[in-house]
């Protein structure tokens, strides 16, 4: 394998060029070094590049068979192959100008027949990912492991009824944890990908979750044990590949994690999960925030018409410019940030298209972030909300919230009164008033 190979020939390094620009080669709107209140925009966004869609996915399709035949991916040896792809990946990164990546385990090294022997070729991969990122300064955002994609996880990982399945996954974990923290990756993720059931026929729910809690008690206590002092992030998803996958909502995966007494978790969220449980983006950032929850995104976007995670690159202005309402709300991501779990289209097959995609994603955000902004200075949703809520702002609606009104106070204060309607919701302005907002900014 040749080192100095370049994988992106005649690919220069992408630069902000403005909105008036008709390269798509270029950024439109994310101007990393630009000012937005008191920090760039590269600091507010923490942009990722998923190691899994970007230099793994292949094109094949749950009908069509791999093609996109990437250069990286042509080499026969795990260890020529793995390298290849850590450089393509490198190089890629750097072009872009993202400062982070995250992965799985099994993106940077397959598995091979025996644990020991996986993890010598894991050694190997980092020990060069270490340099590579020494060289560029990109840095790992967070870690994870796979524990879905190989056939002994057919019935989950921490929740399989195989207790040899389950102390298999215990130990990828273990290794992905020294490898995140050697990385210097600032979380840890578990995506619960097949942690959940097809029938309740032949499950024992209890037992599951009483496993999973463990597991999760395992990790914490391993890492501290190591010194990795990273965010632990839970992923909803409420179903694919399982018919009900555990981590449904963020509601279910909190009241998980408040079950078993886990409050220094945080949740990931992902726009397509969020669409797959019947919930807006919004919703699902905006829970997690108000809980005191929201550690990182997954960027994406799913098609309506389709329901399975399509894992698209994010160009819904809508829904960019309001999770950076959330985002914004929330004090930021950190150390957290805007991870690219998205893939190209399959018939976006030229090498070229991975740019394209990332750059339209990027813009995308940058736009919601500057209208963001704009929506926080001029306060154009909140004295809508504070006046909505007025009511509350009496001494009798305090002593209710303070817990000094039951019901029979209540009713004593509503027997001779007449109900009036609450006030108009004007939805619809609020809609246009965001329109104009989204319009005026440059």
């Amino acid at each position: 394998m040749d080192s100095n190979k370049s994988f992106f020939e005649g690919i220069a390094k992408i630069h902000y060029e403005g909105r008036n620009s008709k390269n798509m080669m270029s950024f439109h709107h994310y101007d990393p070094e630009r000012i937005i209140g008191e920090k760039t925009m590269k600091e507010h966004l923490r942009f990722s590049v998923a190691y899994w869609h970007t230099f793994c996915f292949d094109g094949k399709d749950m009908f069509g068979a791999d093609f996109f035949n990437r250069s990286w991916n042509r080499y026969s040896d795990p260890l020529d192959k793995s390298l290849a792809k850590a450089d393509a990946a490198f190089e890629f990164i750097s072009k872009l100008g993202a400062p982070y990546f995250c992965t799985h385990d099994r993106d940077l090294a397959p598995e091979l027949d025996t644990l020991k022997e996986t993890n010598a070729l894991l050694d190997q991969v980092v020990s060069h990912i270490k340099a590579l990122m020494k060289d560029t300064g990109i840095k790992l955002l967070w870690g994870t492991s796979n524990l879905f994609t190989s056939p002994k996880y057919l019935h989950g990982a921490f929740s399989s009824p195989s207790f040899d399945v389950l102390a298999y996954a215990g130990a990828q974990v273990k290794k992905m944890l020294e490898i995140t923290k050697e990385l210097n990756g600032e979380n840890f993720v578990f995506w619960g990908g097949r942690e959940g059931y097809e029938t309740l026929l032949n499950t024992d729910m209890g037992l599951e979750f009483s496993h999973i809690a463990q597991m999760f008690r395992s990790a914490q206590a391993y890492a501290k044990e190591i010194g990795f002092n990273g965010t632990f992030l839970i992923e909803p998803k409420p179903k694919e590949p399982t018919k009900h996958q555990y981590d449904y909502d963020c509601a279910s995966a909190l009241a998980f994690l408040k079950t078993n007494g886990f409050d220094q978790f945080k949740l990931n969220i992902e726009a397509n999960h969020a669409t797959l449980a019947g919930h807006t983006f919004q919703h699902e950032l905006r829970y997690a925030r108000v809980n005191n929850a929201l550690g990182s995104v997954d960027a994406n976007m799913g098609d309506t018409l389709l329901g399975w995670d399509t894992d698209q690159f994010p160009t819904n202005l809508y829904d960019t410019t309001l999770a950076m309402y959330e985002i914004l709300k929330n004090g930021g991501l950190e150390p957290g940030g805007l991870n690219f779990d998205s893939h190209v289209r399959r018939g976006s097959y030229e090498t070229k298209d991975l740019f394209l995609a990332h750059i339209a994603g990027m813009d995308a955000f940058a736009f919601g972030l500057k209208v963001a902004t704009k929506l926080m200075e001029d306060k154009t949703f909140d004295q809508f909300i504070q006046q909505r809520y007025q009511s509350f702002s009496t001494d009798t609606a305090k002593k209710f919230e303070g817990g000094e009104m039951g019901l029979k106070e209540l009713e004593a204060y509503t027997l001779e009164k007449q109900v009036e309607l609450p006030q108009s919701g004007r939805q619809e302005m609020l809609e246009a008033m965001l329109n104009d907002v989204m319009l005026s900014v440059e």
